[in-house]
């Protein structure tokens, strides 16, 4: 395998968490209103948050691609973004 086709592959692996780390904050701010952190940091927590949900989601399960790993991201993207805006303080 060469170099280029393994960064095709890592960025084919990391691009669900990083697609959910733009979409997430931009969504939160639209739904929730501004607030909390900023949006480049939201973004970073996002990213990160989410390649280790995909990561672990592959040490469990042997190999990329199931369903319930990108569940686990959804719900995962979704739980940050609502502690993130402080979203229990709302009324």
């Amino acid at each position: 395998m060469t170099f280029w086709q393994l960064m095709l592959h890592f960025l084919g692996f990391v691009m669900p968490a990083l697609a959910m780390a733009v979409v997430m904050p931009l969504a939160g701010r639209w739904v929730m209103g501004p607030g909390g952190q900023t949006l480049r940091r939201k973004m970073a927590l996002h990213a990160l948050s989410g390649v280790l949900v995909l990561v672990v989601g592959v040490w469990v399960q042997g190999h990329d691609g199931k369903m319930n790993t990108y569940i686990a991201l959804v719900l995962t993207a979704a739980t940050l973004e609502w502690v993130l805006n402080k979203a229990w303080r709302r009324h």
